[in-house]
Order: structure tokens, then sequence, then C-alpha cells
């Protein structure tokens, strides 16, 4: 296993190509499914878990992970699958990091790691409904057949566990800024629904319209759009919000194609993703990106809107 994960570093690199590497694994059934490498940080097989009495149905356990006691939430009922008659025949936990907190998955069987596309990368089909927990499917070939690969929405699992707060406090507020905000709109781009719900129900709050999309292309598209309309993107809307992992076309993409576009080149766009924050700091300058942002953070968010109009107020004034 160690072996498996031991490159994960040196995979880094992919992420800004439009690139990514999946690390595929079972839940106890013939389905496959995936997480973003760059997301993980160990697999581990599972350790002794100590309970905790009225924790969440989906929490396992406690275990102490390099000093820190992490907890181990199982991912097949998460994910709403039915039950396991009997435990996993092989049985691992997958040492993750999101939104600025280390967690283990309870999962099954370790298949192997695939380096693919995010343009071969999908989101879930129309007809899923609302209710799963995918944020994008793909197909590979294993042993000379192709098989579906379904990549779990892991803020949707967490935001069923521990509760996101909102509210915005007071003290990030500037009233000289946030009273000419509103009916502005923000795009916000991001393929799962959770994060794009807890982006809404902060900025709405500052009488903010969000305007929705799944990922870098359905958003490069509208911008176009707008622009091949005759329209200001930047009078269309204040600014952008954007993911980095995206099916079809990442964050990386999307504003690099943002800035190379005459059009719209001024475009104000945040960075808002819970990927290592010390590389996005790289990413976002080779990119171009006016801010980087960790989820989820109510308080950053309306910093960087108000950032965004303080500039926009200082050049109606000149």
């Amino acid at each position: 296993m160690s072996k498996l994960m031991s490159s994960i570093d040196q995979r880094t690199q992919l992420v800004g190509e439009n690139r990514l590497e999946l690390l595929m694994f079972k839940l106890g059934s013939r389905h496959t499914f995936a997480l973003n490498v760059f997301k993980v940080r160990e697999v581990i097989t599972v350790p002794t878990l100590n309970q905790l009495p009225g924790s969440h149905t989906n929490l396992k356990g406690v275990i102490n992970y390099r000093g820190k006691s992490i907890p181990v939430i199982d991912l097949r009922s998460s994910i709403k699958m039915n039950p396991l008659n009997e435990v996993y025949d092989v049985a691992n936990v997958i040492i993750t990091e999101y939104n600025r907190s280390v967690q283990g998955f309870l999962i099954g069987q370790i298949m192997n790691i695939v380096n693919t596309s995010w343009s071969d990368i999908q989101p879930p089909p129309t007809n899923a409904g609302k209710n799963h927990y995918l944020t994008a499917i793909t197909h590979l070939e294993n042993d000379g057949i192709t098989e579906l690969v379904e990549i779990i929405d892991v803020e949707k699992v967490l935001s069923e566990i521990v509760d996101y707060d909102t509210s915005i406090s007071e003290e990030a507020l500037d009233d000289s800024v946030t009273q000419h905000m509103s009916g502005r709109k923000v795009l916000v781009v991001d393929d799962s629904s959770t994060a794009r719900r807890q982006i809404r129900d902060t900025l709405t709050q500052l009488g903010l319209e969000i305007i929705e999309e799944k990922n870098g292309k359905r958003a490069l598209n509208l911008l176009r759009q707008w622009a091949d309309e005759g329209k200001d993107v930047t009078e269309e809307i204040l600014m952008m919000f954007t993911d980095a992992e995206m099916p079809e076309m990442d964050g990386y993409r999307l504003t690099a194609e943002v800035r190379g576009d005459a059009r719209m080149s001024s475009l104000f766009i945040a960075l808002n993703t819970s990927l290592s924050g010390s590389f996005n700091e790289a990413m976002v300058e080779k990119v171009g990106c006016n801010r980087f942002i960790s989820k989820f953070q109510p308080d950053l968010l309306v910093d960087v809107v108000q950032e965004r109009m303080r500039e926009l107020l200082k050049q109606q004034e000149k």
C-alpha cells in the first residue's frame, strides 16, 4: 500500500494541466468509486477504532493518526448504500484532507491509481436526481473492460455530519461597501451542489444575486456567450468564484481561458477550493487569479466580495 501511495507528492504537478489522478476503490459491491489523489494523504489498514457514544450514525469512531485524533467515516453508509451483511473482505481507511480538516473514510478494496484528464470526467447524468452523492463520473479501461467509475462528492458527505454555519460576523462587514451590493451578480462555479449552496447562502445575505455553473466549461461558455452578444462581462457580474477541481474543465484552465480573452480578461476571479493552500497560492499567481481562499469560510467570502466592490467603487470615482 505504501508503494502505491509513495509518489503522490510528485503527482501534484498534474493540477493546472487539466489533468488529475484518481484513487479507485470498492465499497463491498461491484461498483467502482474514486477520489482525487490530490486530496489523499495516505491509505492505511483499519486500526483500532475508538467509539464515540451519541455520535453521528455514519461516524465509525476515532483513530490516532500521527499523534492526532481524527474521525473515521463509513463511506458506504454515508452515500446511502445498503448496509453490508458482514464486514468488508478487505478493509482500508483513506486519510484525506478537505476544507482544512483531516478525516478518514472506511472503504473496502483499493484498486489502483489512474491518470486521466478532466475533459474525460463528466457531470452525473441529469436523471440521477438531486439525492445522489456524486460530483462526476467517468469510464475507464480495466483489464480490457470499460467500467463506470463514480467520483464521490465528499463535501456533501461531510456537510451531513458537520453543520456548516453560513452566518457572517459583524466584524467582517463594511457597511460603506455592502450598501452598494444589492442586485449585483456573482458567478459561482463548482461541481459540488453543497459548495455552491454554502456560497449562495452566505452571499445572498448581502443582497447579491448568484449565478451557478457546475464546471469550468459551462462557465466559460456562459461568459463567451455574453461577450459574443456584445455585453461587458464585468458589468454583467461583479466577480467569479471558482473551484479548482471540476469535470470537463478545472478552475485553473477556466481562469487561464478568461485571462486570454481580451473581452473578459479583467474579470475579478477568486479561487475557492479545498485543495492545499501553499500549492494553490503558487497556481493562483501562475494562472492569474485575484484571490485564493480555502473552503468553507463565510467571513473570507465576504472579504473577497468587499475587496472587489471597493475596487469597482474606486474605478467609478475616477
